[in-house]
């Protein structure tokens, strides 16, 4: 097979060497070329999956790119692009191994540089999504936020194209168990939504503080409160119990579940055990807000542990690094040195504020003393 004729030659050329390759292979495509290049391109497309039953990766990948530098030549503005690309992007998402799917990947990536700056871009990018699982580069199509909102602008796409994407890609992040970049993807959706559309958002933001409170590593959310699509859900159970989760403390928790045990556990599939773990922590940093000394009594009077639970459960809070504290086991206490806030708002940004205008101030007179020191020092050398 002659896959060494598909490089360096004009886009009708390439086509007739692209008919003859599918035809050696069985696909079901007419012999004989027409006089217009597009016509045989949509052709050979349709018939390209056919090349999955090829045994060397690299020739599989050289076919795919000859049709990607044909589609190029193409160029973004033809009529027949559109149609043309989306025809190629399902052919690619019919992969069938990881092996297979890998290639199909790495040429969608070349194809989704070559059309980055058109609309063309979001078709590609979604089959991308598609094939990102089963090729096993689930991390190569999501890299950062700001990338992403630099590629899909809500203004170019439209708010619902936009949260179709975030939605799929947040569904493929949590299912491949990276639940940060997952809750970064949901919180985005989330803010696509307007007071007037947040109604619609009601699963999503179900699913965004399920996520929140499922998740072992994460312990602020009060920034949850503030989306429209959350503040919609005020009043219903949900929104009560992220609320717990964001403000409240261990026994909160512990009434609110005597009365909705069925809804935590069955209903939203949330571990109770998790929970009480996770409540415990939250109340222990409050607690270390508000007393820089605490008592293993009183830790283990507010967090329902016995004596024996207390001194194990401080140091899985240190492990955390959400406190930084030593025990003072001869006096049974724990002395806090630091805290990380559960909710940021107004009071913590005042306390920021006194805290760098101090620090500020320190510096003045650090520099104050170091410049009478050089001027002592020069008048007692002169």
């Amino acid at each position: 097979m002659r896959v060494e004729a598909f490089i360096c030659i004009n886009e009708k050329a390439q086509c007739e060497e692209l008919r003859e390759y599918m035809l050696e292979l069985g696909a079901p495509i007419a012999r004989t070329a027409s006089d217009n290049y597009i016509i045989d391109l949509q052709q050979i497309i349709s018939v390209c999956d056919i090349v999955f039953k090829v045994e060397k990766e690299n020739e599989i990948e050289m076919v795919l790119n000859s049709i990607v530098s044909v589609l190029l030549q193409v160029g973004a503005n033809q009529p027949e692009a559109p149609a043309l690309l989306a025809s190629f992007c399902d052919q690619l998402i019919k992969a069938p191994t990881p092996k297979t799917a890998s290639t199909a990947f790495r040429v969608l990536q070349n194809l989704f540089n070559g059309f980055i700056h058109t609309p063309h871009r979001y078709r590609i990018y979604l089959a991308l999504i598609q094939l990102c699982e089963l090729s096993g580069q689930v991390r190569l199509i999501y890299n950062h936020l700001p990338q992403f909102k630099k590629w899909f602008p809500v203004e170019e796409f439209g708010g619902e194209k936009i949260q179709f994407l975030l939605r799929l890609l947040h569904s493929i992040l949590q299912t491949n168990k990276l639940p940060d970049m997952a809750a970064k993807v949901m919180v985005e959706l989330l803010t696509t939504y307007t007071e007037e559309n947040a109604s619609q958002a009601r699963e999503d933001a179900h699913k965004c503080i399920v996520s929140a409170i499922a998740d072992p590593n994460t312990f602020l959310m009060d920034y949850l409160l503030t989306l429209k699509p959350v503040k919609f859900l005020e009043g219903e159970p949900i929104y009560e119990l992220l609320t717990i989760f964001v403000t409240e403390n261990l026994s909160a928790y512990v009434d609110f579940y005597k009365s909705h045990a069925s809804y935590i556990t069955d209903t939203l599939n949330l571990s109770h055990d998790a929970n009480m773990q996770k409540m415990r922590l939250l109340t222990f940093m409050q607690m270390a807000e508000m007393k820089k000394e605490l008592n293993f009594v009183d830790i283990q009077k507010e967090l329902q542990l016995t004596s024996d639970q207390v001194e194990f459960f401080i140091i899985d809070v240190l492990k955390t690094k959400l406190v930084k504290a030593h025990i003072d086991q001869s006096n049974q206490k724990v002395i806090v040195s630091l805290t990380m806030h559960r909710t940021f708002g107004r009071t913590q940004w005042k306390q920021l504020h006194e805290t760098l205008k101090q620090c500020s101030l320190n510096m003045s007179k650090i520099q104050d003393t170091l410049i009478q020191y050089m001027i002592a020092y020069n008048q007692s050398v002169h």
